[in-house]
């Protein structure tokens, strides 16, 4: 009896954890959900921007600034690199973290100065074990990517850039494609190449489509106080929407991830339950039948007894 007791605590347990599984995948969908309106809520206005960006390129084409390769070149530029790694602030979401980890590790391997910057507390926690430096931790951002968090590393990046602390800046984030796939990737952030503006098939699909329903006034454009102060006013929110964008990305690549583990996890506690609920009536009916076979034996061997009398 102590054996079917058993059996029946651990399929309770299976069926408490599964309760905590099924609860993790609708909160991690309702999370992704909410992210995904956000982001689409403030796309039109970075899609915009971007246009303002390319319209000032194409117009002043001799305009020069510090955010972009001179000439559309991409030579090699030396001093410090920035890195901002993008991870989650939780585990249970398969191989989420350990693959931006991954890329991260393997781009920081080559040879020059460095400044890491990290967010979520999953990748803060690695590269602390593993001896890396971190320059700069940004704490709750990833299970909680806001305008005002992404502004708030974008400034900091800039300030760097501009004071000539960092000469190249590097996001590694999990794409989020569609709901079946997210990769990881790495995007240069600073500094830009012109190109990325002047050709269309540079350009983010979504913007072209804006583009296309968007009239540019005729004749010359003016600026004030000139070309390249409208430019590089122009930046921080590029840069910031670019942040955004790879932030809500990781979060919602995260979300699915989790919601992909929560699946997986249920489907094996539903095979767990499965069998143990045959064990359980295996080791049942094999109590049952040895109950039955010590009653007949008893019973014969009070009757044989009654006519030995």
């Amino acid at each position: 009896m102590s054996n079917m007791k058993e059996i029946k605590g651990h399929i309770q347990s299976v069926k408490d954890t599964q309760k905590i599984t099924n609860a993790m995948y609708l909160i991690s969908s309702n999370k992704m959900r909410k992210a995904k309106k956000e982001l689409d809520r403030t796309r039109p206005y970075f899609e915009n921007v971007v246009l303002s960006i390319r319209r000032i390129v194409k117009s002043a084409k001799n305009v020069e600034s510090h955010y972009f390769y001179p000439d559309n070149t991409t030579y090699q530029i030396e001093g410090t690199y920035g890195y901002l790694v993008i991870t989650a602030d939780k585990g249970l979401a398969g191989a989420y973290n350990q693959n931006v980890i991954k890329e991260a590790t393997k781009l920081m391997t080559k040879k020059h100065d460095k400044l890491l910057f990290v967010v979520g507390e999953y990748g803060r926690r690695y590269f602390n074990s593993k001896k890396v430096p971190i320059e700069k931790t940004f704490l709750y951002t990833a299970q909680n990517p806001t305008l005002a968090r992404a502004r708030e590393i974008s400034d900091l990046l800039l300030n760097l850039y501009d004071e000539k602390k960092l000469s190249k800046i590097y996001i590694v984030f999990t794409d989020y494609e569609s709901g079946m796939e997210a990769k990881v990737k790495t995007l240069r952030l600073l500094p830009f190449n012109k190109s990325d503006f002047s050709k269309a098939k540079e350009i983010d699909k979504r913007v072209e489509r804006s583009e296309k329903g968007f009239s540019w006034p005729k004749g010359e454009m003016e600026f004030y106080p000139n070309a390249k102060e409208a430019l590089e006013n122009m930046i921080s929110s590029y840069v910031t929407g670019i942040i955004y964008g790879a932030l809500i990305d990781s979060f919602c690549s995260e979300q699915n991830a989790r919601m992909t583990a929560m699946e997986s996890a249920n489907r094996n506690a539903e095979e767990l339950i499965d069998k143990l609920t045959i064990e359980y009536n295996h080791t049942r009916q094999a109590h049952i039948t040895q109950e039955i076979t010590e009653i007949s034996a008893g019973a014969r061997a009070k009757r044989k007894k009654m006519k030995s009398h």
